[in-house]
C-alpha cells in the first residue's frame, strides 16, 4: 500500500509539473476548473445524489458558479471577498467539527459544496496567475504537512485528533507535519525564496495548519455519507477530494495572505 501510494503521488506531481510550466495558462486554468469540476462529482455523493442526471445537475450548478467568478478574477477586491467568504466557511467548519456527528440535510450540504470548492478554483488560479512558482509554493507546503503528519502519525500517533470523525489521524501527526513544514520553508529559504523567515514561518503554518481543517472537514461529510474514500482515482489514496481537501482550505488563506509576507 505505501509503495502503491508514493508511485501514484509522483506520477501526480509530474503531472502537475507539466500542467504547471509547460502547459500555457488556458490550458492550465482549464485543467484547474476540470479538478474542480471533478470534485464536485465526487461531492455529489456525500448528499446521497446517487444518480448519474442528479449528480451532473450538481457539477452543473459549480460549475456556472466557476464561470461566474471566472469573470470576477481579474478584480482583486472581487476576488479577495470570495476568498475571505471561504476563510469564514472553514473557521465555520473547524467549530462544527467541534459538534460532531451532527445532521447534514441536503440543501445545507450543497451549499457547503460550493463553499469548499469555488473559493479553491478562485485561489489556485489567482495564485498560477501571479506566477506558477507561486502556486507551485503553496502546494508544496501543504504537501509537506501531509506527508509529515503522515509518516509521523503511524511511528508515533497516540493521541486522537478527531476520533469521531477520522479515527486515523493524531495529534502527533498534526506536529509531524508542521515539523516538515519548517523544514521544508528552511530549505526554501536558503536556496528559493529571500523572505524573512520570522513573518515566512508562522503565515506557512496557520496555512498547514487549516489545510487540516480541510482534511477533516471532508472527512466529516464522508463518514456521514457512509464513504471511506471519495473516489477511486488514484490507487492508494482514493478520489480527487481525499487529494485536494487539503488544499481547498489552505490555497484561500495563501492567496489572501500571500502579499501580507511580502512573498509577491
Amino acid at each position: 500500500m505505501l509503495l502503491q501510494r508514493i508511485l501514484t503521488a509522483v506520477v501526480a506531481a509530474a503531472l502537475i509539473l507539466l500542467v504547471l510550466f509547460a502547459f500555457p495558462p488556458p490550458a492550465a486554468k482549464a485543467v484547474i476548473a476540470a479538478i474542480i469540476l471533478a470534485a464536485a462529482w465526487e461531492w455529489a455523493k456525500f448528499l446521497s445524489l446517487s444518480g448519474v442526471a442528479a449528480r451532473l445537475t450538481y457539477v452543473a450548478a459549480i460549475g456556472t458558479l466557476l464561470t461566474v467568478v471566472t469573470w470576477l478574477i481579474p478584480s482583486p477586491d472581487a476576488a479577495a471577498v470570495i476568498l475571505k467568504i471561504g476563510l469564514l466557511w472553514w473557521c465555520a467548519a473547524l467549530i462544527w467539527a467541534f459538534f460532531y456527528p451532527t445532521p447534514i440535510v441536503r440543501p445545507v450540504g450543497w451549499v457547503c459544496g460550493a463553499l469548499v470548492l469555488v473559493p479553491a478554483y478562485i485561489a489556485l488560479v489567482s495564485l498560477y496567475s501571479l506566477r506558477p512558482t507561486v502556486l507551485l509554493f503553496a502546494l508544496v507546503i501543504i504537501w509537506a504537512a501531509d506527508i509529515g503528519a503522515y509518516f509521523a502519525g503511524k511511528r508515533f500517533g497516540r493521541i486522537k485528533l478527531a476520533p469521531r470523525i477520522s479515527p486515523g489521524k493524531t495529534w502527533e501527526g498534526v506536529i509531524g507535519g508542521l515539523v516538515a513544514v519548517v523544514l521544508v520553508l528552511i530549505a526554501v529559504r536558503l536556496y528559493w525564496i529571500d523572505v524573512d523567515v520570522a513573518v515566512l514561518i508562522p503565515f506557512c503554518l496557520a496555512v498547514a495548519t487549516l489545510s487540516v481543517v480541510g482534511d477533516l472537514t471532508v472527512s466529516m461529510f464522508k463518514r456521514s455519507a457512509g464513504l471511506k474514500d471519495s473516489g477511486r482515482v488514484f490507487p492508494g489514496h482514493g478520489g480527487v477530494l481525499d487529494r485536494i481537501d487539503s488544499v481547498t482550505a489552505a490555497a484561500p488563506l495563501f492567496a489572501l495572505g500571500i502579499g501580507w509576507v511580502g512573498l509577491v
